[in-house]
């Protein structure tokens, strides 16, 4: 386990405990049934955290109190929260982390409406934090408003090409709806807000961002990548369900530019089958062509070239060593 990892599981649970404090009642009791109580129990469910944390330790980093940026963290998990419900509506996908999605549990109206409570509080959170400076507040809502812009850009190419059957994409069209879709919030953002709230050097707060850039796009490389062949574990989460929805994911982009047998490749991926035989092929496809490779170490080579960058740039602390923990994590999970 990297030191990472046991900086999540020894502060996830707190975490918890403090994002808990924004899913009060309402002004009437079914406001709590239908709306405050749901939500709650999506956000209960919680994966590793890594988001809101990673943007203490880069408060911390740069020589900050870490306290001073939990509201920014928690407001970067609101937005994970509302984007993991609208997501799942939006790929009609059935179950989230091994739980039935809200718009299978709830309808699909209430978990829309969640997820709107969710993205409100969004910048509301930052708002209400009366210890922040208000230069420092406007300078974060502004990245959280740019955040929430780049991931609703991602999410609509990400959307459309499977809607319209695109397979005419580059590996370049990849990376632009990956980097929309991903570093922006599970990387880039939360460390440059945590380093502009931590009071950070200019050079500082740019090297921490371009830093959560290469890291989240090996992060969203690498969820793709355990979707087609993860451990027992990550099949649990509607293994291969990227092929069956269409996804434009980097080994298949990669896949159709390079395989003897595109055209079978082609045919298999536009039938959105669900056949856990034909899925085998279309993985087997892809790994014969060298796609899953490719994409294992077109993600190695961005960690590397990321973690030097930052130990050049950051005083040598526990806090700037688990953000380099952080980016090998990314590339080695299991799930």
């Amino acid at each position: 386990m990297t030191g990472f990892e046991l900086y999540l599981k020894r502060n996830a649970k707190k975490f918890d405990a403090y994002l808990a404090t924004f899913f009060k009642a309402g002004t009437h009791p079914d406001m709590e049934r239908y709306l405050y109580d749901p939500l709650r129990q999506f956000s209960d469910n919680a994966g590793k955290r890594h988001r809101p944390l990673i943007c203490l330790l880069a408060c911390e980093a740069v020589g900050g109190d870490p306290e001073m940026a939990r509201t920014a963290a928690a407001a970067i998990e609101h937005f994970h929260t509302a984007a993991l419900i609208h997501d799942d509506i939006e790929d009609s996908s059935l179950t989230r982390r091994d739980e039935p999605c809200m718009h299978i549990t709830e309808g699909l109206g209430l978990a829309i409406n969640a997820g709107d409570l969710a993205l409100a509080l969004v910048c509301g959170t930052v708002i209400d934090d009366e210890g922040l400076e208000d230069s420092i507040k406007l300078r974060v809502l502004g990245e959280l408003v740019a955040m929430t812009t780049r991931t609703i850009e991602g999410q609509a190419l990400d959307i459309g090409w499977a809607r319209d059957d695109r397979f005419d994409l580059s590996v370049d069209d990849y990376l632009v709806m990956a980097n929309h879709k991903t570093a922006f919030y599970s990387g880039a953002i939360p460390l440059a807000v945590g380093a502009m709230i931590g009071h950070g050097t200019e050079t500082q707060v740019e090297v921490l961002r371009d830093f959560g850039m290469a890291t989240g796009l090996a992060f969203q490389i690498q969820d793709d990548v355990l979707n087609l062949v993860g451990t027992k574990e990550s099949t649990k989460k509607d293994f291969r369900s990227d092929l069956t929805e269409g996804k434009r994911t980097l080994v298949a982009i990669h896949a159709l530019q390079f395989s003897i047998h595109r055209e079978r490749l082609l045919e298999l991926l536009s039938s959105r089958t669900t056949d856990p035989v034909e899925l085998a092929e279309i993985v087997d496809i892809m790994a014969e062509t060298g796609s899953i490779d490719y994409a294992n170490d077109y993600a190695r080579d961005l960690i590397v070239s990321a973690k030097e960058r930052l130990a050049g740039a950051l005083p040598p602390t526990k806090a700037r060593d688990l953000l380099l923990s952080m980016a090998d994590f990314f590339i080695k999970r299991s799930s």
